[in-house]
């Protein structure tokens, strides 16, 4: 998987190119004059880079998380400029009589919309264009307000932006009509004065009015010859967003595999081409090289022996010249009918390809001459509206390749994966959908099936994978006939949870261990500044007796343990808390066995402040049979911010900007008749992860702001629990070595 999965590629392209270039900076100024805007008047001079692009927005001013008014171009109707808001709740939906742009990338046009109370002028060239009244009262802006050149709306990060060219971009504090917009020039100054005003000279993007401080370039946004020119990036313009972190600030996994500081801003960091080789684990995950076009999406690789001391190679898999695909994607590492080690992937742009290992260190990989061996199928070609070709999973089964593609859809809206078949890599016979989930309830609408990686698993068969908008999950079923067939569902991730894309491997003791990429709950200008990127901890799955799957943190971690702690036979009363003694820290981990008596809530806080201020809490709650991970004061960070889906996070929202942040991740858990509740708990920084009973599992990244939060407290609610042992061990860093070379 990646970030931009059931995205169409101008989508994921915007955000590729947004993640990997770099901001630029101005100097503010000591103080702006306070400001009001209700009449106004935005008007740009610009030249499309093409009239079929849809929802890119020229320019946008907006309250953060409420109301924007915005000039957008081909949102509800292709080719049409529209004034957008939240909603359409000030737009018009009647828009199939408003001419179409013609304008080709070398024509520049001025297109205005203008703000009269409730009606809505637009214009092109000094032209009416469309007048409509809206149907709501018009939206205030203020001081506190952001512009963004490119993007719709704050919350719409790694959505669509505007493509083209713009020379000058204005805010007027009232309505023009068509002979005073008839007037106006670029990049010369009007009778009447704008509220702010963009001219793109020299290399910032300076408000000539000084209303606004200089704003930041982002993505695929650059200033060149008076103009702005953007191709998948936007310009931010705003004053109080916070100011960027630098990474000796921040706190770092400390034994985590996570992306090197020189490569940047991984994301997505999804762990791909995992596979155990001649005494080695091999882990490679995705990350972005900004020296390479496109987003520079490659292969990052690292090894070890151990599971816990890792190496960081040459990255295995590269966009080169030449190649057919101009990013490295989602896939999986597989053995071919010679038993030598082969990588497969989403080419982007182009489709299924495929490399073969030179050598047992798997340094060097060569790719398939053939590649894109199973092509995207364009229209009025064999599989155009039949399957869509995206995240493959391909093995070797008795004589047959199958190659699974991911984002596939069956016509009643399930989620499955299309099933192909070939003897040699080459020639692929398309067959059928691979699965269809049996109970619907497994699911909620609009999930897909991505990141596949479909394994044997004790007497059943599992397609581990993850959905886009709730992340990690695994259908276990039978495998007969080329097909898959579901008998239940599990999640590995819920809302406000941040585990997301998956990956496996087997290994000689045939443990099935995974990994997955943990999302960043920082804004994007954080994460910009610090650098982003962490895998989980190794898990091992493995089916219990009654069928259930079971979940466990590698028994090689135990290596890391240092000055081991142990409680036993403690008593916290209903309603109460007790601080657990010699038990603090930020880089631990706790195994602790609860006797839940007839408490309604037995809690684990972990990363408390002295005051209590800051603290992300566990509970287990027997009647609603849910293990709970309360983030509601894990932080007063502002740039932190706990989100419903996994790749909601890295926005550029600030906490205080949500009016309903998600501050709770529920996953289901139950104990057995007599069973207590054991927790195996995992702190390292930021990261934590939470075991329970062998059978659940909760990950989240937190990042309190004092670094004193580090104690570690026991809560009952509605009666007393018995605290049968507390065993605590700091945990030692493990060794990275960097030896990735210079690519």
């Amino acid at each position: 998987m990646n970030i931009w999965h059931g995205l169409n590629w101008s989508i994921r392209s915007i955000l590729a190119a947004m993640l990997v270039s770099t901001a630029a900076f101005g100097d503010e100024p000591a103080a702006r004059k306070p400001w009001t805007l209700r009449d106004k008047t935005f008007v740009a001079w610009v030249a499309p880079a093409n009239t079929f692009q849809r929802g890119g927005s020229v320019i946008t001013v907006q309250t953060p998380g409420k109301s924007f008014d915005a000039l957008v171009f081909g949102e509800l109707e292709s080719g049409r400029w529209m004034a957008g808001s939240e909603g359409f709740r000030r737009s018009s939906h009647d828009q199939a009589a408003w001419p179409a742009e013609t304008a080709d990338p070398r024509t520049v046009v001025q297109i205005a919309v203008a703000y009269h109370g409730k009606e809505v002028a637009i214009y092109r060239d000094g032209n009416p264009y469309a007048r409509y009244t809206m149907p709501s009262e018009p939206a205030e802006f203020t001081s506190a307000s952001v512009v963004l050149l490119g993007l719709r709306h704050l919350e719409i990060l790694g959505g669509p932006t505007f493509r083209g060219e713009i020379e000058d971009v204005r805010i007027y504090p009232e309505a023009l009509d068509a002979e005073t917009l008839s007037t106006l020039k670029p990049d010369q100054p009007s009778a009447k004065p704008p509220l702010a005003w963009w001219t793109f000279e020299g290399d910032t993007a300076a408000d000539r009015m000084n209303t606004f401080p200089p704003g930041r370039l982002i993505g695929e946004a650059k200033i060149r010859g008076g103009r702005l020119h953007l191709a998948g990036g936007f310009v931010l313009v705003g004053d109080g967003l916070d100011a960027p972190r630098a990474r000796a600030d921040e706190d770092w996994p400390t034994y985590h595999v996570s992306a090197l500081p020189r490569e940047g801003l991984a994301r997505p960091y999804d762990a791909n081409g995992c596979i155990y080789w001649k005494g080695k684990y091999h882990l490679m995950y995705i990350y972005q090289d900004p020296k390479r076009p496109h987003g520079g999406h490659c292969w990052g690789h690292a090894v070890s022996t151990d599971l816990v001391n890792w190496t960081f190679l040459p990255p295995a898999l590269v966009p080169e010249p030449g190649d057919p695909d101009v990013g490295i994607f989602s896939g999986n590492a597989f053995l071919n009918k010679d038993g030598v080690p082969m990588l497969c992937w989403f080419g982007v742009d182009a489709g299924v390809c495929v490399a073969t290992a030179q050598d047992d260190d798997l340094l060097v990989w060569k790719k398939h001459p053939a590649n894109p061996i199973v092509p995207m199928p364009k229209a009025g070609q064999p599989g155009h509206g039949v399957y869509t070709v995206w995240d493959p999973y391909l093995w070797l089964e008795g004589d047959n390749y199958y190659c699974l593609l991911g984002g596939n859809a069956l016509p009643n809206g399930k989620d499955t994966l299309y099933t192909m078949r070939s003897p040699d890599l080459v020639k692929w016979t398309p067959l059928h959908p691979f699965y269809e989930q049996p109970d619907l309830t497994w699911t909620t609408p609009g999930e897909d099936c991505s990141c596949p990686d479909f394994f044997k698993i004790g007497d059943k068969y599992a397609l581990l994978c993850i959905s886009h908008k709730v992340g990690g999950r695994m259908y276990i079923g039978r495998f007969e006939n080329e097909r898959f067939h579901p008998e239940q569902h599990v999640r590995m991730n819920w809302p406000g949870g941040q585990f997301f894309a998956p990956e496996s491997l087997v290994d000689p003791n045939a443990r099935r261990i995974i990994w997955a990429w943990v999302t960043d709950p920082r804004t994007i200008l954080t994460q910009r500044a610090t650098g982003s990127g962490v895998q989980s901890l190794p898990r091992v799955l493995a089916l219990a007796t009654d069928g259930t799957l079971k979940i466990t943190p590698a028994e090689e971690l135990q290596t890391l343990r240092r000055n081991p702690r142990k409680l036993a036979g403690l008593t916290v009363a209903a309603d109460s808390e007790t601080t657990l003694d010699g038990v603090r820290g930020d880089t631990l981990e706790l195994a602790i066995e609860i006797d839940p008596g007839q408490a309604k809530e037995i809690g684990l806080a972990v990363r408390c402040t002295p005051d209590g201020k800051e603290q992300t809490t566990v509970w287990f709650r027997p009647e609603s049979r849910t293990l709970s991970l309360d983030v509601s004061r894990s932080t007063r960070r502002q740039d932190v911010v706990y989100t419903q889906n996994p790749l909601d996070t890295g926005g550029i929202l600030r906490g205080s900007d949500y009016k309903n942040p998600r501050t709770t991740v529920d996953a289901p858990f139950e104990l057995k008749a007599g069973e207590p509740l054991k927790l195996r708990v995992f702190l390292d920084k930021p990261m934590l992860e939470v075991f329970a009973n062998d059978r659940q599992c909760i990950t989240e990244q937190v990042f309190p702001a004092s670094k004193e939060a580090l104690g570690v407290k026991i809560l009952a609610r509605g009666g007393p629990v018995v605290v049968r042992s507390i065993e605590a061990w700091d945990m030692a860093p493990a060794q990275f070595i960097d030896k990735k070379g210079d690519h």
